[in-house]
């Protein structure tokens, strides 16, 4: 059934452990969807420096299925080391006191805020803490007129918030949703002592996921079409025909193909004639901007509406030094443009001696349009102001990855816009962090849109999830077929 993101993967391992035959087709010639690796002159790069939440179940226990734990490490602690220019480095970290206290104590010491600053942004804190994120009046407002009203200067949002707004909604404070702002802050911070402990991924994201993935769906009996393009749905009289093309046929679950890629360019190769594939039900599991295009003739207006959820880019960097230059598995950046930076020596294979550096970017606009030599030009000198040990090193690579759609737009108003699971066609079913997860576009959304897809698809096929969540099906049982990422 479902395609090769997070939400497909979850959603046709829930279909085939109730008993569904499970066709899953995806346009790139790999599983992750938008959590992907690829290799680039011996380097093992990740297109985005992907981390959790230990507060994000749903995703650790997909791990879990896959067996790729073990590629995975969650801080015993919260700690944030957190670089400034010229400055010493800080570390934000959680102590032993309950939520919402656990962090009174960084807080209190955290030396980019003034004594007022903190007192402020203490009462900011525990006032966004009683905010209910589900209350719809507060997608309405923006995160950042809220915090200007409790008293959160440019400053403060600059040297505090924003270092979790960031990297959790893609957006600064000052552009976002306060529900999802909210939702951030109460889950990930504020709702347990440990919620917000950082997890990462040690190994690249196509050996923690999409190579896993491949071994899994092949166990459960799911056929897996890849390098297969969606192009159109209709309805037929048992349920819906999906037409579409490939140049790979039918299991090819071996190796992830590498180098960079957008959603455009999956399914290289020889072209074969159009197919249709005949479901009893279809769980469509493509990002937003690709999703509408394909429903649009089964759902008309209301796919078109998908069009206002927008889109916010990510852009990464990817630096290989001749020599260590950074102590840091992982480090924020303030008073710099170098939001987030991580260590990816071991996991990329930099060259002995070197080390590998990714920087991560969101809500990057503004990189979007510039050239790799003007990223480079930026970002080099922001890099050695923070890493002094870079000055007297050489540069050996320097690479620039996008994607400028790399999650919807965590805007006021969005909520309104994203879709359930459910659709009015029978047997049509939305997966995928943009969908109505609650969460922002993030690991943790993507997997509860699978297993939410999965639920509405065996209603609507009239079979009982919880009934056989343990294997393959004894028996053929209802097709479900699926489109992965477009």
């Amino acid at each position: 059934m479902i395609g090769g993101g997070l939400a497909g993967i979850t959603a046709a391992l829930d279909c085939s452990a109730a008993g569904a035959r499970v066709t899953l087709v995806e346009v790139r010639r790999r599983l992750g969807g938008a959590a992907y690796s690829f290799e680039r002159d011996g380097l093992q790069m990740d297109n985005g420096q992907h981390v959790f939440l230990r507060s994000c179940l749903a995703y650790r226990a997909l791990l879990e299925r896959l067996d790729s734990s073990r590629t995975v490490w969650v801080q015993p602690r919260l700690e944030i080391p957190v670089l400034k220019p010229g400055a010493k480095r800080v570390l934000l970290r959680r102590g032993a006191l309950p939520a919402p206290l656990h962090l009174a104590g960084s807080l209190a010491r955290y030396p980019y805020l003034s004594l007022r600053q903190r007192m402020s942004a203490a009462r900011a804190a525990l006032a966004l803490a009683r905010l209910d994120p589900a209350e719809a009046a507060l997608d309405d407002v923006r995160f950042g007129d809220w915090l200007k009203d409790h008293g959160q200067g440019a400053d403060a949002v600059a040297a505090l918030w924003d270092l979790i707004a960031l990297p959790t909604l893609n957006l600064r404070a000052a552009e976002a949703s306060l529900a999802l702002g909210a939702f951030v802050f109460a889950n990930g911070l504020l709702s347990g002592a440990d919620a917000g402990d950082i997890g990462f991924h040690s190994a690249t994201l196509s050996q923690t996921i999409g190579e896993p993935a491949a071994r899994e769906l092949s166990r459960a009996g799911v056929q897996v079409r890849l390098g297969w393009r969606a192009e159109r749905l209709e309805r037929s009289a048992a349920g819906l025909h999906v037409h579409g093309r490939g140049g790979t046929s039918a299991g090819a679950l071996g190796g992830q193909d590498g180098g960079e890629e957008s959603d455009e360019d999956g399914g290289r190769g020889p072209s074969r004639e159009g197919e249709v594939l005949d479901a009893d039900a279809a769980i469509v599991a493509v990002g937003h901007t690709r999703a509408g295009a394909l429903l649009e003739p089964l759902l008309g207006s209301s796919a078109r509406r998908l069009d206002g959820l927008g889109s916010s880019p990510i852009v990464n960097l990817h630096v290989v030094y001749d020599r260590v230059v950074c102590d840091e598995r992982f480090a924020a950046g303030v008073g710099t443009p170098v939001q987030y930076v991580f260590d990816r020596t071991a996991a990329g294979g930099a060259p002995s001696g070197g080390q590998y550096l990714a920087v991560s970017l969101s809500g990057a606009e503004r990189e979007m349009k510039m050239s790799v030599d003007a990223l480079r030009e930026r970002y080099l000198p922001a890099l050695s102001e923070l890493f002094p040990r870079a000055r007297d090193a050489t540069v050996e690579r320097f690479l620039a990855t996008r994607e400028h759609a790399a999650t919807f737009r965590a805007a006021p108003g969005v909520s309104a816009l994203r879709p359930g699971a459910e659709t009015p066609v029978a047997g049509l079913v939305l997966a995928g962090a943009f969908t109505d997860t609650g969460w922002p576009a993030t690991l943790e959304g993507a997997v509860l849109s699978g297993h939410a897809a999965a639920i509405q698809a065996l209603a609507e096929l009239g079979v009982e999830p919880g009934a056989g969540f343990t294997g393959a099906p004894a028996a053929p049982g209802p097709r479900l077929a699926g489109t992965g990422a477009q």
